[in-house]
């Protein structure tokens, strides 16, 4: 009995620990990831991308907003942003405020469902079942317009169901994007087509990786795609990784950088061909207010730097 009550004290004493590191040390524990990508062509110089995604800011969380706007000291090239920046009616003037510094830089967002309707209590396990992206009722109505506003005025480009072109760092660079796939405002019918020849590289941005996003784009020619939603499982089991990505994205594709062609989600990504395009997701830098828990995954952006193929 003794034996059995120190193995029940020390699970106890050790779900305790976990529970503490998850909510007060590693939700806060940024991390900056680096990826290098080879999707230029033959002798282009490098570009550096910085990709943030998911927020979820509310007006107290000062210490993310510092660290975003630290990113500005990178110099990227192109800033993305695929959306959830919010958590709250009245977080806009902070997210403004954390991306102000990267208006120094081109830039290009697509919003997520985080920025359209303010969080509420959910049971987690939903997130285990295909009920993942049912809406739950009484969502809050976030002030939107005054985010994209924001953006806009700071000299970013709305890729919200658009395909358009930007002069990055010399090159040409074709970026078409999608409005949020989780609550199904995605058209990418409405902006489908070939990649332009004329272009340096042609970039997918979207916010909730889904597979009817995913393959057009890459069908299409976009050699890059980059997404976040997914907050890489948030809640991930050490040397396996995550369990969910509240979507349907394969759990080995939850966050980093991997290989994407249509049809990839029922394949491995190890017999990726050669042509395949190259996926990144972003873990993201917050959580829900009501969820406020990372484990094994912690909050992050990332700085893409691409190099000739």
């Amino acid at each position: 009995m003794k034996t059995l009550a120190r193995t029940v004290g020390g699970a106890a004493a050790l779900g305790v620990a976990s529970l503490g590191w998850a909510c007060l040390v590693e939700r806060n524990w940024f991390a900056l990831r680096r990826f290098t990508v080879p999707v230029l062509a033959p002798g282009s110089r490098p570009l550096r991308v910085l990709h943030i995604s998911d927020l979820h800011l509310v007006p107290r969380q000062q210490h993310r907003v510092e660290w975003v706007r630290g990113l500005a000291a990178l110099a990227p090239d192109l800033v993305v942003n695929t959306g959830d920046n919010l958590a709250a009616t009245d977080a806009v003037p902070e997210a403004l405020r954390a991306m102000e510094p990267l208006f120094e830089f081109p830039g290009v967002f697509v919003m997520g469902s985080n920025d359209y309707y303010g969080p509420v209590p959910k049971n987690p396990a939903r997130y285990l079942t295909r009920r993942h992206a049912q809406a739950p009722s009484g969502r809050i109505l976030l002030p939107v317009e005054d985010l994209r506003r924001g953006m806009l005025d700071g000299g970013w480009t709305d890729l919200d169901n658009v395909r358009t072109s930007l002069s990055v760092a010399g090159s040409t660079i074709e970026l078409v994007g999608t409005d949020d796939a989780h609550i199904q405002r995605d058209r990418y019918a409405a902006v489908a087509a070939p990649a332009s020849p004329t272009a340096t590289l042609t970039v997918g941005v979207t916010h909730a990786p889904y597979r009817r996003v995913l393959d057009p784009m890459s069908a299409d020619g976009a050699r890059l795609l980059i997404a976040g939603h997914t907050h890489g499982g948030q809640l991930a089991v050490p040397f396996l990784g995550a369990l969910v990505t509240n979507c349907d994205l394969p759990t080995d594709r939850a966050k980093g950088l991997s290989r994407w062609w249509p049809g990839a989600g029922s394949t491995p990504s190890q017999l990726a061909p050669a042509d395949a395009s190259w996926l990144h997701v972003s873990a993201g830098l917050g959580t829900s207010p009501y969820a406020p828990a990372r484990f094994a995954c912690r909050p992050e952006a990332t700085l893409l730097t691409l190099v000739p193929r």
